[in-house]
């Protein structure tokens, strides 16, 4: 028996790891998909059946930051060979750069990235750090209705955004919110605050109101107790948190397209927007989202060793 138990632990365990490969594979595919089509040339982009192995470039993210248009006539030799290396591959593609003077025109792209930086992380901070003391004031306090005013914190998560996206537009037209940074702020974070709340809670529930009771006997306020204990317990929870409400704003996409247009507008909306000679760049599409997958990426990444605590041990408890 204990024969037949070793051999299928020996047969099992490769299955295993098998199957996690397998799985991991397909779930990262779309995404080395995308990061191979981020080096292709145009030609091969979109060739059928796929091109696997290519001559990798990096023109597509010369593209994406710089302004062009299709060029009428082949540049001159003096021209060509007097054009950094960079330029040389925008005339190979039978289009030329967009200047004013001597001064090259960027793109919208470095803008649209700084616009989703601001309003993704002022908007986490917002929501983890009101999440945070809301959820302080659910666990250690008895408010009356307490079920009810959770469940009425979490009733805003129920409705796709799409629902109420045309509704916040013409509340937010009449305050003159649209295509501004505020504007977008505020709506990400009442998005992420729910699930800030119900999340904290979780984390808070588990801190022992002890450590408080025995602060508050050494002479600590009730803040000072929040601040130097509870914050400190809570730092893995507060990470874990802050990780998924960052991806929830840098990724949200249906409220950044109705509710900005120029100003305001953040990544998600603009990459898809790029249009070549007539047809969409798909290679400037590939580089574009390549670059937006990093910020993300190198936060969740930092906070890696935060997650598994925070999906196991952040649940709501009876």
């Amino acid at each position: 028996m204990a024969a037949v138990t070793s051999r299928g632990q020996r047969f099992g365990r490769p299955v295993a790891i098998l199957a996690i490969l397998a799985v991991t594979l397909v779930f990262l595919s779309p995404i080395l998909w995308i990061g191979a089509t981020a080096f292709k040339p145009r030609s091969v982009a979109t060739s059928v059946p796929p091109t696997v192995f290519f001559q990798p470039e990096v023109t597509p993210f010369v593209k994406l930051f710089t302004k062009r248009v299709q060029a009428k006539e082949k540049p001159t030799a003096e021209v060509y060979a007097a054009a950094p290396w960079w330029e040389k591959a925008i005339y190979d593609g039978g289009e030329r750069v967009l200047r004013v003077g001597d001064e090259v025109q960027l793109s919208q792209y470095p803008n649209r990235f700084l616009n989703s930086l601001i309003v993704s992380i002022v908007s986490t901070l917002l929501a983890v750090s009101m999440g945070t003391i809301t959820a302080y004031g659910f666990s250690r306090f008895r408010i009356k209705g307490e079920q009810d005013l959770l469940f009425f914190i979490l009733s805003t998560r129920m409705l796709p955004p799409v629902v109420v996206a045309i509704p916040m537009f013409l509340m937010y037209r009449q305050f003159d919110l649209t295509d501004t940074h505020l504007g977008l702020i505020i709506l990400y974070t009442a998005f992420n605050l729910s699930f800030s709340v119900w999340l904290m809670k979780g984390f808070i529930d588990e801190i022992p109101k002890e450590y408080e009771e025995a602060a508050l006997v050494d002479g600590y306020t009730r803040m000072q107790a929040f601040w130097k204990i509870v914050l400190p317990e809570a730092a893995t929870g507060i990470a874990a948190t802050a990780v998924f409400c960052f991806i929830t704003a840098w990724n949200e996409y249906a409220f950044a397209l109705i509710m900005t247009n120029r100003r305001a507008q953040t990544a998600p909306p603009f990459i898809p927007s790029q249009i070549g000679s007539g047809l969409p760049e798909w290679t400037v599409i590939a580089a574009g989202t390549v670059l937006f997958l990093l910020p993300v990426a190198i936060f969740t990444f930092l906070l890696r060793n935060h997650l598994l605590r925070g999906v196991t041990f952040g649940a709501i408890r009876k």
